[in-house]
Parts: structure tokens; C-alpha cells; sequence
């Protein structure tokens, strides 16, 4: 067993218990879903040889989509992409003319990830890291500075806003030159979206236009080839909480924000984007409910419809199509997972471990009873209790894990919500 830093492990089990996805050492509790992870990563390959990818992730509330987006985050970096992130939600869309699809895009910059600032806030290096090679290889050839950074960004200028995106590019690298530290800040505020009017971003950097609703998934698209002309092997979007969408009343800003997603769709299978993917994460009646999910615009539903040869037969795959529904997790894989969350928690040291192995089965058994499958179809709450269980273990030396079951009974309400009350059942050989 490999021991655990107290930072991460302190990071994982704490994230987990309030029922969110920690932001290091998934690595520590990973299990299952192989054939979903290597469709995935031949998304990330064919990314990174500049193409693109467009996938849905579709599973209930607590079923992993969160934690599954992140571990493919996670992937993508270690495959030299670089990856932004954000959650939808009313202030955040992908279509909009009151500022929400441009504050989706300056989350998405707020959260811009590489591999050496994994967590977040990576804009900044990724703009100096492309100046930096630039310069370096006009000091080899002797050529001009300046002139050489819009050679190098002439590629970008026949997109949308790319001329001013490259203007904005220069004014930092002007600002780095000059000691300039307002101008700098100013590129990078344009460059996260932060602007709100033209004539601010014309007096600071001398350029036209701002990044807008309209302009949102057109700037996405600049913003991967940029980064690949920084030296990264392309861009992730990662984008959750999709189901806000669905939420949306009105039905024509809600078919607006489902033109986008057939747009994204339609560039991606088409191979007019470069270096770019997208993976959206929702709940089933996003996509399938008819008179508002995605299945509600009938361009999508045709091309996100199910492979009628495996509709019903469970025992069909098909990881090669746009939408990616989680499986739930076997027994087997559930066990595993309450191992690895049990080395966690000791800190990857076998001596520390607060519960023998027979406990992890009399556990499992015990959600399979009173709860039933859907402990392991949304094992978020699940989850949580196991971590429970411990930190009172931990806290109580002389307490038994027996005495603990012996006294709980699960529940769970019409929300998925689990709630504990005193209960005596027969179960496993323990009384419970």
C-alpha cells in the first residue's frame, strides 16, 4: 500500500463527506467504469491530434457524473491538454442576451487548468508560456519581436474576434515589456470575459469588441487554438449541471441554449473545430424527456437517439456514440470502493484501518436490504454514511463498528436524501 498524504487524504474524506468531489487524489478511490474511461481517452488522443469530441454524460443525482468529469479532467491533463470547467446554473448559460453565457465563459477562464496549476487560475500561464517560446525563437533567428507573436497569431485571425484577440495577446506581452502591470491586468480581464462594455475595453487595450453572449462559444473555439499554439495538446470544456437548462420556462431561451448544443455537436462530429472538446454532464430527462429535454428539439433527439441494437439488451455496449450513460456500480466494484475509502481514510496504512474486512460486506448488505439497489445506482449517500461510520470509529476507540450497525436504520426519501433512525433488524448474522 502506498501511504497517503495527510493532505490529500484530508481533502478527499472531507469533500465526501459533505457530498462533493474532491479536487485531488480521485486516483485513491477510483473504481469501475474501464470501457468508459478508455472511450474517453480516445477523445483525448484524437484532441490532442487536433480534432474534437462532443459527449453527454448522462446519470441520476449522486451517481458519480460529477466525480467521473473530473477524473477525465484529471486525464486530459496529464495528456498535456488544457481543461476548463464550470456548472450551469440560472446565471450561467450557453445561449443568452442578459450576461449568462458571458459569465459561463469567464468561469470557464476563472477555472482554466494545466497540468502544473491543476486547480485552477492557469490563464495567466498559459498566455506566458506562449510569449515565452515566441521570444525565445526570435532570439535564435533575430527576428522582431513584435512582428514575430502576430506571425505566430495570424493562424487565430481569420476567426471570429481573432484579430482582436490578438491584439489582446500583444498588449500583454507590451505591458510584460514596459513594466506595464495595469496593462497586463487589463489583457487578462479581457481574455476571462470581464469586460461589460466596448468603449472600456477600446480605452484599455485599443480593440473593438468584448467577449459577449454572442460571442461565447466562438471565443471557446479561438481559446483551443491558442492554446495549442502555446504548446498544449488542445482544450477540454468540461460543462455540469446541464439539467438547469432543461429548468429553463421560457421554451424559446431554452430551444436557444439547445441550438448551441446542436452546434457544438454538429462542428465536433463534423471536424470543424480544432483541437477542441466538450463533455456536458446531465440527468436522464435532460436528454429524453420530449417536451423539454434535448429529445424536445428534434434535430438533437435524431442525433443523440439510442443504438436501437442495444436499447434492450442489457448486455450490449456502445461507448462510441455522443451520449455515455453511467452504469451502476456491481457489488464487486461497490466493495472495492468502500476498501479504497477505508485506505483513505487509515492514510493508505493497512495498521490504521478502523474496520476489518467482514464489516465492509455487513455494511454493503445492510444499504442492499434497507435501501436496495439504489445504493449502488447513486451511491453518493452511501458513501457518505461509510465515511460516517468511520469518523465516529475513529473518534470512539472503545466503540464497536457492531454496536454502531446494531443501532442504525437507513432510509431514504423521495429526494434520494438518507436519513438514520434506531432500528433492530436481523441482518448477515448481526443483529441490526
Amino acid at each position: 500500500m502506498t501511504v497517503i498524504r495527510q493532505k490529500d487524504r484530508d481533502a478527499i474524506i472531507q469533500s465526501l463527506r459533505i457530498g462533493v468531489v474532491p479536487s485531488r487524489g480521485l486516483h485513491h478511490i477510483q473504481v469501475g467504469r474501464t470501457r468508459e474511461i478508455e472511450a474517453f481517452l480516445k477523445d483525448l488522443e484524437r484532441i490532442a491530434d487536433g480534432g474534437s469530441t462532443f459527449r453527454l454524460i448522462m446519470g441520476e443525482y449522486g451517481a458519480g457524473k460529477t466525480f467521473f468529469l473530473s477524473l477525465i479532467r484529471s486525464l486530459a491533463l496529464e495528456k498535456k491538454l488544457v481543461t476548463v470547467n464550470a456548472d450551469l446554473n440560472p446565471n450561467r448559460r450557453l445561449q443568452a442576451a442578459r450576461g449568462q453565457a458571458r459569465s459561463l465563459y469567464a468561469e470557464l477562464m476563472r477555472n482554466l487548468s494545466t497540468r502544473l496549476k491543476p486547480e485552477g487560475g492557469a490563464l495567466a500561464g498559459v498566455l506566458e508560456k506562449f510569449i515565452a517560446t515566441t521570444i525565445n525563437e526570435t532570439k535564435e533567428s533575430g527576428a522582431d519581436e513584435e512582428r514575430a507573436l502576430f506571425k505566430k497569431l495570424e493562424h487565430l485571425t481569420e476567426m471570429a474576434n481573432g484579430y482582436d484577440f490578438s491584439t489582446v495577446v500583444i498588449a500583454h506581452w507590451r505591458g510584460s515589456k514596459q513594466g506595464d502591470d495595469q496593462l497586463k491586468s487589463d489583457a487578462l480581464r479581457w481574455l476571462r470575459g470581464e469586460f461589460t462594455t466596448k468603449t472600456e475595453a477600446k480605452n484599455a487595450l485599443g480593440v473593438r469588441n468584448i467577449i459577449d453572449d454572442a460571442s461565447f462559444y466562438d471565443q471557446l473555439k479561438l481559446m483551443g487554438r491558442f492554446v495549442r499554439l502555446a504548446g498544449y495538446s488542445g482544450l477540454l470544456v468540461c460543462l455540469d449541471e446541464m439539467v438547469n437548462l432543461y429548468k429553463i420556462q421560457n421554451p424559446n431561451s431554452r430551444n436557444a441554449n439547445y441550438e448551441q448544443i446542436l452546434q457544438m455537436l454538429n462542428d465536433s462530429m463534423q471536424g470543424t473545430t480544432e483541437g477542441l472538446g466538450f463533455i456536458l454532464g446531465g440527468t436522464p430527462e435532460f436528454l429524453t424527456d420530449e417536451s423539454r429535454g434535448l429529445y424536445s428539439y428534434e434535430a438533437l433527439r435524431s442525433r443523440l437517439a439510442e443504438n436501437k441494437f442495444i436499447k434492450d439488451n442489457d448486455n450490449l455496449v456502445d461507448f462510441s456514440g455522443a451520449v455515455i450513460p453511467l452504469s451502476s456500480f456491481s457489488q464487486n466494484e461497490f466493495l472495492v470502493l468502500l476498501h479504497n475509502l477505508l485506505n483513505v481514510y487509515a492514510g493508505g496504512v493497512e495498521a490504521n484501518y478502523l474496520l476489518p474486512e467482514e464489516a465492509l460486506q455487513t455494511f454493503m448488505r445492510h444499504c442492499h436490504n434497507l435501501i436496495g439497489d439504489e445504493s449502488f445506482k447513486s451511491p453518493r449517500n452511501t458513501i457518505k454514511e461509510f465515511l460516517d461510520l468511520l469518523a465516529v470509529l475513529d473518534q470512539n476507540p472503545n466503540t464497536s463498528w457492531e454496536m454502531l450497525l446494531n443501532r442504525v436504520k437507513v432510509t431514504i426519501d423521495s429526494e434520494g436524501v438518507i436519513n438514520l433512525d434506531d432500528a433492530d433488524y436481523e441482518l448477515g448474522g448481526f443483529k441490526l
